[in-house]
């Protein structure tokens, strides 16, 4: 039970953290417009937006410090603890990031790589809430909203990166690369997503986006990421772009609100039959402790016996264990032995899961590096070794990360 409260408090967490960063991405779109446009551009939306981020993160970070400061509860670990002692000195950082974008003393690429940072600070605090969950269904439910919020996140990153090449009047190759990547990895983000959730909460995903607004961004990628000249209009192509991709965010944010919504009821669900079962056991106690209640094992087996000593011990067993009482028992034990190891094998797989996808990122990382390619061709690199061998992408992935622990170790 204390285990599910804390994890009842740690999903209320990714909410907070949830909205915190939805007005980030939007502070961080606003302020690239107004860099890109050297403050022409969103000064007075920008501040809006500042106000804004500043609500959130008051309400987020209360929460994150009764959690830090609950040393009682078992699940309160110290990697969790850490992922929030360095998101709380990254939050400190930001009112220097403020004042830099408001003097123009910091170009719109510095700026959004510090939003990314601290982001993706935040998203790895509800990465380990997944990881140290101790239900089967709630990881589950938190590895697809991390998925989700992952792929949000690239949305804005997106976002920020075409305002800055649409407000500029055209995009270099950098840019229009990078654009083509967070595309990619927004689709990868939404895969993994709809592994891991709920039928109810792909639905609201299917169902949450606009059409004609995806059909807009849609046409605005190819112009950026295929070299098509920007027609010159009345009204700026980066406001239009970031009006489209704030909708599509928008959008996102209220599938996020329902997944948020589902993940905390599944929470008061649970708690709600450990308390029944808890109930379960009072009841039983008061049903052995009652006066017409059966006598107990020692005195039906005295009974049993009814003067008869010749009488078989194998008979006398299984009368004893087909009495009322002790068959109500054994079936109890039965089935929360049974109910223990399904969730402890269910956890398990969830665990393997997602240790083999962090071992598959540090592999993709270790040839991105020596190989110098990018996310998408280190990840077909892998994926082709693996095909190759005949092996799994976490077999592969483990004999990369082994050979480069063992190569630093000889250099060393």
């Amino acid at each position: 039970m204390d285990n599910l409260e804390h994890l009842a408090t740690t999903c209320e967490i990714v909410g907070d953290i949830s909205r915190f960063i939805h007005a980030l991405q939007k502070e961080r779109g606003a302020s690239n417009v107004y860099l890109a446009s050297r403050g022409e551009r969103f000064a007075d939306h920008r501040q809006e937006r500042i106000e804004e981020c500043l609500q959130t993160e008051r309400i987020m970070r209360q929460r994150l410090d009764a959690l830090a400061s609950d040393g009682s509860r078992p699940a309160a670990g110290s990697r969790l603890l850490e992922r929030i002692a360095r998101v709380w000195h990254a939050l400190d950082s930001l009112g220097a990031l403020r004042r830099h974008i408001e003097t123009q003393a910091i170009t719109a690429d510095e700026a959004t790589l510090t939003f990314n940072r601290l982001i993706s600070g935040l998203l790895s605090v509800v990465f380990d809430a997944a990881d140290t969950a101790g239900d089967p269904e709630i990881t589950h439910a938190l590895v697809a909203i991390f998925h989700f919020m992952q792929g949000k996140e690239l949305a804005g990153q997106e976002r920020a990166c075409g305002a800055i090449g649409f407000t500029a009047g055209g995009f270099d190759t950098l840019h229009r690369r990078l654009l083509l990547h967070l595309v990619d990895a927004q689709q990868r983000c939404f895969d993994t997503f709809t592994e891991f959730a709920t039928p109810e909460a792909r639905r609201h995903w299917h169902e949450g986006l606009p059409p004609r607004t995806q059909a807009g961004i849609q046409q605005l990628r190819e112009m950026a990421c295929h070299e098509i000249p920007l027609a010159t209009t009345s009204r700026s192509l980066g406001e239009t772009w970031y009006e489209l991709t704030t909708r599509r965010i928008d959008a996102m944010k209220r599938v996020e609100d329902a997944l948020a919504a589902e993940l905390s009821e599944m929470c008061r669900g649970k708690i709600a039959a450990s308390r029944q079962q808890m109930a379960d056991l009072e009841a039983l106690r008061a049903t052995l402790a009652s006066n017409d209640s059966p006598p107990p094992v020692c005195q039906q087996l005295v009974d049993l016996f009814g003067g008869e000593p010749c009488r078989e011990l194998g008979t006398l067993t299984a009368n004893v264990v087909d009495s009322r009482l002790n068959r109500s028992l054994i079936d109890l034990m039965q089935a929360q032995a049974s109910r223990l190891q399904a969730l402890g094998d269910e956890l398990e797989n969830t665990r393997k899961a997602l240790r083999e996808r962090k071992l598959v990122e540090r592999a993709k990382g270790l040839i991105m590096a020596h190989q110098e390619m990018t996310e998408e061709e280190a990840y077909r690199f892998l994926r082709k070794a693996s095909m190759d061998q005949c092996k799994s992408m976490a077999t592969m992935a483990r004999s990369i990360v082994d050979l480069s622990d063992i190569l630093q170790k000889r250099r060393d």
